[in-house]
């Protein structure tokens, strides 16, 4: 019996500790991922204050891939999103996800099953949209291939992956010193003339922290959907922004507006954009001649001597469908091989698309690599690659 009596002794310290010991509390807490986390802050007072003390100190950006085609009924990239969710150690605040345009949609055979594919990318964006905490902004795309860096480590070797099934979705925790909000602007039929009073309201105006802008336009084959990207892109044409993006086959997700349907005729832009003292940003472009290994790395090497901080940073790369292996002469992986062998531990995401927006720039204070020149077609391109890279400041 004296050993059962000493056991209730010890289980009894040991709840003593755990209901009343702060740092005991929050060093055990610190081992759960997100989810069981919010779990456990509903025990009482202490744990709840333990739990959000810990999410603050969880800044770091997390990522879930979908590498592998899975059953025909969801997208891979909802299947890992539901599994990997459980695991992640930050509550995302902001969510950019993109999926390759053929599965995520279903495949489209004939002119009688488009509205049957309008509806499955619906379904798809909507089973993701659900698996997310409500009050987090979704930005959702759907391109023709993607470039996504495998879950578990930030040196895992990043994939361009042409054909089939594949997504990633980046979270976003709250960040201090860091704002990061989606935007949308669609053409309207009716006026011409873009009505600049709407930069403002989304803080891409009168901003002094603004530093990155991502930018996916989306039927860009539309009549004056180049003019309209003009008009969004050259008033942020700016020293201190760093502009990149891509002309993407749609946009499937945008939470923060709450509006999903959009006119099937219309165009327009979507982005992110990034704000914050201490982010630091740089980009270059891959032009046309850029077509084997050594002019690839020699690319990088531009983007390295820009010397952004790496840890806490992340790569973006904005590809031309006609670039990847054809360009490259069936080598694969080339552009993403190249910038790992510079950034041996920055991760990177981003996609084939229908055209680039992007020039050579670097955001640090003062420095500036080379701007953009004044010629207005400068960061609008088509057969080049965009290589961003932006470090959200230094973690604790």
């Amino acid at each position: 019996g004296r050993g059962g009596g000493r056991a209730m002794e010890s289980a009894g310290k040991g709840s003593y500790v755990l209901a009343n010991l702060a740092e005991v509390v929050e060093r055990v807490l610190g081992f759960l991922p997100t989810k069981a986390l919010l779990r456990a802050a509903c025990v009482c007072r202490l744990w709840r204050e333990c739990a959000r003390r810990t999410l603050r100190t969880r800044q770091r950006i997390a990522w879930v891939s979908a590498l592998e085609p899975g059953p025909a009924e969801n997208h891979a990239l909802v299947r890992a999103l539901a599994r990997e969710l459980e695991k992640v150690h930050v509550l995302p605040q902001t969510v950019l996800y993109i999926a390759d345009a053929e599965t995520f949609s279903g495949h489209e055979e004939c002119h009688e099953q488009k509205k049957a594919r309008k509806r499955n990318s619906k379904e798809t964006a909507l089973a993701l949209e659900k698996l997310l905490p409500k009050r987090c902004q979704v930005l959702g795309l759907v391109t023709p291939g993607i470039v996504v860096t495998p879950m578990g480590s930030s040196s895992n070797q990043p994939q361009e992956i042409e054909e089939g099934e594949a997504g990633f979705a980046l979270l976003f925790p709250k960040i201090d010193g860091v704002k990061i909000h989606t935007f949308h602007f669609s053409k309207d039929v009716k006026n011409r003339i873009f009505d600049e009073s709407k930069f403002a309201e989304a803080g891409l105006k009168n901003n002094p922290d603004l530093r990155v802008v991502l930018l996916f336009g989306y039927n860009s084959w539309k009549t004056g959907a180049t003019r309209f990207l003009h008009q969004i892109v050259n008033p942020l044409n700016e020293k201190s922004i760093i502009l990149a993006g891509g002309q993407v086959e749609s946009f499937t997700s945008l939470t923060s507006e709450n509006s999903h349907a959009q006119p099937g005729d219309a165009c327009g832009v979507v982005g992110l954009a990034f704000s914050g003292p201490q982010i630091q940003s740089a980009t270059v472009l891959l032009d046309q001649d850029v077509a084997d290994e050594r002019t690839a790395e020699a690319a990088m090497q531009r983007l390295k001597a820009a010397n952004i901080p790496e840890h806490n940073t992340i790569g973006f790369m904005f590809a031309c469908v006609g670039r990847g292996y054809r360009h490259y002469k069936t080598k694969r992986n080339m552009e993403a091989d190249a910038f790992r062998k510079f950034f041996p531990s920055v991760p990177l995401f981003g996609f084939f698309g229908h055209g680039e927006i992007g020039c050579d720039r670097i955001v640090t204070g003062n420095f500036v690599l080379r701007e953009c020149n004044d010629i207005k077609d400068d960061l609008l391109h088509g057969y080049t690659t965009v290589m961003t890279l932006i470090h959200l400041g230094s973690t604790k």
